[in-house]
């Protein structure tokens, strides 16, 4: 399979990922993760995994999810607070129908929800 590589501020180091990655979700788009009780909007992807590796080992292994395969970041939200997630694809449902999702940020991003899903700001203003 063609590969391509990035760097990853975040990893801080650079990335091997395949050069057609599919993403299942999009930007604007709202998802619930299948084992933990949140949910959030898209608002950035990465093809394969681009985290630290310390982020990854954090994660219990019998838990931990696959790197080659896109990871999602999102504002996200569960009935106590509002934080950044960022989430493999593998652990992400749809979940349009749960309505709008009332993370404070989603505002600067995003216009609104309509028809399942948030639409990205035109213009992006601080």
């Amino acid at each position: 399979m063609d590969r391509a590589s990035f760097f990853s501020p975040t990893a801080g180091r650079q990335i091997d990922a395949p050069l057609h990655a599919e993403a299942r979700f999009g930007i604007g788009d709202v998802v619930r993760h299948k084992m933990f009780d949140f949910r959030g909007v898209v608002f950035d992807i990465d093809p394969v995994f681009a985290n630290s590796e310390e982020w990854w080992e954090s994660i219990p292994q019998d838990v931990r999810p696959e790197r080659d395969q896109p990871f999602y970041h999102l504002l996200a939200e569960n009935d106590e607070s509002s934080y950044v997630a960022y989430v493999s694809q593998q652990n992400l449902l749809a979940d349009s129908d749960g309505g709008p999702v009332e993370h404070p940020q989603v505002d600067e991003l995003f216009g609104n929800f309509e028809e399942g899903r948030y639409r990205l700001r035109r213009r992006l203003t601080h």
